[in-house]
């Protein structure tokens, strides 16, 4: 066969070495897809890279655009989350479930495949709280003592999380003139279903669809594209901000109902060079304030952008 499928092949010792052999001695008439639950290049640190014999692709969960709009999407995909397992089947009881099976496999087995971490109850525990922080400037010190582990063990289980795909953090954007925070992040996971609160679960939705055409723009497109929310020290804040090549691109921020226009968008639209401010809603209503801030459905300000 033409196509030669790998699975999961990061668990084995030495994959980069197997799939070197086999590239140099089959690349005129194979080709070859290499996939895996963790971040393959992750694995690429130390040994052979395999630079310039692959491209990285990183596949997300379903998007409203990728299920082209169709009746019952949007509120399938806020219910759901949009993991095939659960968006599929629509149900509640089996939804449970789930998050229950998929953080014991994260925890249990996928983590113990290839990184030593000796407290699995604490990192379980850490996994469980992290839903409650989402939208929130995240505080590692809290974290700490919350879990009872100090700040260096914290920080690195979130980045085993990340790497596992089960939550992923954003960095603020600004400058001095807007006296904007530099050091605070902002955590999101991949699975919004598992948030009860709904303006949250919504935030967090729009943060994976924002993600996923960032990483599309990286990987496909080879564009540095970045995902980073503006806040400042008097706390004003907008959702987020992508960046392209180091330019903002657009600015979102977030309401699950048709409200007013935030203060916020208007404040940073007169200090912040973003070409277009969007205030995206569960609703049906679209106003247009002026050439630079919009008010529209989440499903409408998906066509617009061009998300994926």
């Amino acid at each position: 066969e033409p196509l030669i499928v790998f699975d999961e092949i990061h668990k084995f010792k030495n994959w980069r070495n197997l799939i070197n052999g086999y590239y140099d001695t089959l690349k005129n008439t194979h080709a070859f897809l290499i996939t895996g639950s963790a971040r393959l290049d992750h694995f690429r640190k130390g040994g052979d890279s395999l630079l310039g014999r692959y491209h990285y692709y990183r596949l997300h969960p379903y998007s409203l655009p990728e299920l082209q709009f169709k009746s019952g999407s949007l509120e399938q995909l806020f219910n759901f989350g949009g993991f095939p397992e659960t968006f599929t089947m629509a149900s509640e009881r089996n939804l449970r479930r789930w998050h229950i099976q998929r953080l014991n496999r994260l925890i249990r087995t996928d983590l113990k495949d290839w990184e030593d971490v000796k407290d699995l109850e604490k990192i379980f525990a850490l996994a469980e709280e992290l839903p409650n922080r989402v939208g929130s400037p995240l505080s590692i010190n809290a974290l700490a003592n919350d879990i009872e582990a100090d700040f260096k063990t914290i920080k690195r289980w979130l980045g085993i999380l990340s790497s596992l795909y089960y939550s992923f953090q954003i960095a603020p954007y600004g400058s001095s003139k807007i006296r904007a925070v530099k050091k605070e992040q902002k955590i999101y996971m991949w699975d919004w279903s598992q948030i009860e609160n709904p303006g949250i679960r919504f935030e967090n939705m729009v943060a994976s669809h924002l993600l996923k055409y960032c990483h599309f723009q990286e990987d496909v497109e080879g564009y540095k594209t970045e995902l980073r929310f503006l806040r400042d020290t008097d706390r004003r804040e907008i959702d987020f901000v992508v960046i392209k090549n180091k330019k903002p691109l657009f600015a979102v921020e977030c309401k699950h109902g048709e409200k007013a226009a935030s203060p916020h968008l208007f404040y940073f639209k007169e200090r912040t060079s973003i070409p277009h401010f969007y205030q995206v809603h569960m609703g049906s209503s679209h106003r247009q304030l002026d050439d630079r801030i919009s008010l529209l459905p989440f499903e409408r300000f998906c066509q617009d952008v061009g998300l994926v």
